[in-house]
């Protein structure tokens, strides 16, 4: 996993600009996802990355670092 490909999905993703998500971008507040946003965000990740996230842990991320850190715990 590297940090600009999850950049580019979050980007895409959410139709924010790249320059915006950054390891302290808060997902709601900072990049404007809302429930269905990050719905959507989790299915690409774990397309992205083959991994499954499950909901509890989906629910809990809240910035683009707690995405960081669980996809290195998954390595």
């Amino acid at each position: 996993m590297n940090f600009e490909q999850l950049q580019e999905l979050i980007s895409d993703g959410l139709g924010v600009e790249k320059e915006k998500v950054t390891m302290e971008a808060d997902l709601a507040t900072d990049l404007g996802a809302d429930s269905l946003d990050a719905v959507e965000l989790i299915m690409a990740i774990e397309d992205e990355f083959d991994i499954t996230i499950d909901d509890e842990t989906a629910q809990s991320f809240k910035t683009v670092k707690e995405i960081v850190d669980f996809l290195k715990s998954k390595e």
